[in-house]
């Protein structure tokens, strides 16, 4: 274990550094267009403008790292992201935001393909497993790390803007100086949205739910908080458990499904997600430790939802399909990632805060319904023929390189999860 650790400590430390830096500017740049009284709907644009940036990045940022090599092409994305951070400092107009939004998201979708095509370069059949779950770990624990930055007194918000341009410059360093050369870049077939859908119309539709309820709510939840009153402490430790909180949740939410099937568990954490929505909006005014308890677990409920989704249609595919098939329901995620907020934030303005889980449980309430009836039309898969449950960190977009995840074959092509996204759309 520590010899895989070790070849890839310098990647790892990078992706800390820019985890960290997203923690922090997501809820900053919601909660500053919110003190500015810009409207709930044109904060959710400039939300979802990372988003739709991040699947444009997914679907082009592969000439540019096949032209430059993956050590300039990574400095090249993390100039594009730590001047864009910069610039929301100078440029105040929230259309301005919005433009740089996408501009980071895109940036970090090449960042994080580079950041993983190493990884599964140094990967062994052996260690794949291990680096995976440790690049997991990474990822999705120290994004909690971010918004705790929060609490720094800064009414207008510049001078954590510029802590977090250095963080994420910092990003650089440990990945310029790997000694790991450019991984091969290989081919793989890729299977289109309807044809994944023929495959597996719940698994689509999860990983399309899952884009589209997880920005929705954490883009506005920040807005959701400032409005209940919270002061900056409240409210950065709410973002923090919010983030952090569901990884303990993803292993016994697993056991459960490999046990009793995806569809079961995915049906139930779906009418629990509902009902703690319910809970949430009837919750006494004042009560943060009842509130930050119920938003842990509604986000636990929420989270496994896309590898719940990438399950059960792995479930239906060859191993050696694997990479193209994930890559297709990644590109299903963005779409719902790119649209989420602007959905959630009309039903902000109609019903005031509490329109954010009139949202989440609207979804739940669609999802819930086709969950039955699917599980009416079709017949589940045994325990015995069904494949493990994979928690992914999917919150910032950083699943991009399928390749490292253990339920499919070893191969080494690292770029070939990228090209299958683009091809996707085909």
């Amino acid at each position: 274990m520590w010899q895989a650790v070790r070849l890839v400590a310098q990647v790892l430390l990078g992706v800390a550094l820019l985890e960290i830096a997203l923690g922090a500017l997501w809820p900053l740049v919601s909660l500053q267009l919110e003190q500015q009284q810009v409207g709930t709907e044109i904060t959710s644009i400039v939300g979802a403008a990372y988003y739709a940036g991040f699947v444009l990045g997914t679907l082009t940022c592969f000439p540019i790292i096949d032209r430059a090599g993956h050590v300039r092409a990574f400095s090249v994305f993390a100039v594009f992201a730590v001047n864009a951070t910069l610039l929301h400092v100078v440029l105040q107009s929230p259309l301005s935001w919005a433009v740089l939004r996408a501009i980071i998201g895109y940036a970090l979708a090449g960042l994080f393909t580079i950041v993983e095509s190493w990884l599964n370069d140094k990967a062994t059949k052996q260690t794949r497993g291990r680096i995976f779950a440790l690049y997991t770990m990474i990822a999705w624990g120290v994004s909690g790390i971010g918004p705790l930055g929060l609490n720094i007194p800064d009414p207008s918000g510049t001078i954590l803007f510029c802590l977090i341009t250095v963080v994420m410059a910092f990003a650089i360093v440990p990945i310029s100086l790997t000694t790991v050369g450019n991984p091969d870049i290989g081919h793989r077939t890729h299977f289109g949205i309807l044809r994944l859908y023929t495959i597996s119309p719940l698994g689509v539709l999860a990983c399309f739910s899952s884009g589209l309820i997880n920005t929705g709510l954490f883009v506005l939840l920040p807005i959701y908080a400032k409005r209940l009153g919270l002061d900056q402490a409240h409210i950065s430790i709410l973002l923090s458990v919010a983030v952090t909180g569901p990884l303990f949740i993803q292993f016994p939410v697993g056991w459960l499904a490999d046990r009793f099937g995806r569809r079961p568990l995915m049906l139930t954490t779906t009418l629990i997600a509902i009902a703690l929505s319910a809970v949430i909006v009837n919750l006494p005014p004042h009560n943060f430790y009842g509130l930050a308890g119920l938003i842990v677990l509604l986000a636990g409920m929420i989270s496994p939802l896309y590898g719940l989704g990438v399950g059960q249609t792995s479930d239906y595919i060859s191993k050696k399909d694997f990479v193209a098939v994930s890559a297709g329901l990644l590109f299903a995620w963005g779409i719902g990632a790119s649209i989420g907020p602007v959905v959630a934030a009309p039903a902000m303005r109609l019903f005031g805060a509490n329109g954010l889980f009139y949202f989440v449980s609207a979804c739940h309430v669609v999802l819930a319904g086709f969950i039955a009836y699917r599980m009416i039309a079709r017949r589940a898969l045994s325990a015995k023929e069904q494949g493990n449950f994979v928690a992914v960190p999917i919150t910032q977009g950083t699943y991009g390189a399928p390749e490292l995840d253990p339920r499919g074959e070893a191969e080494p092509s690292p770029a070939a999860a990228g090209r299958a996204i683009a091809a996707a759309v085909d």
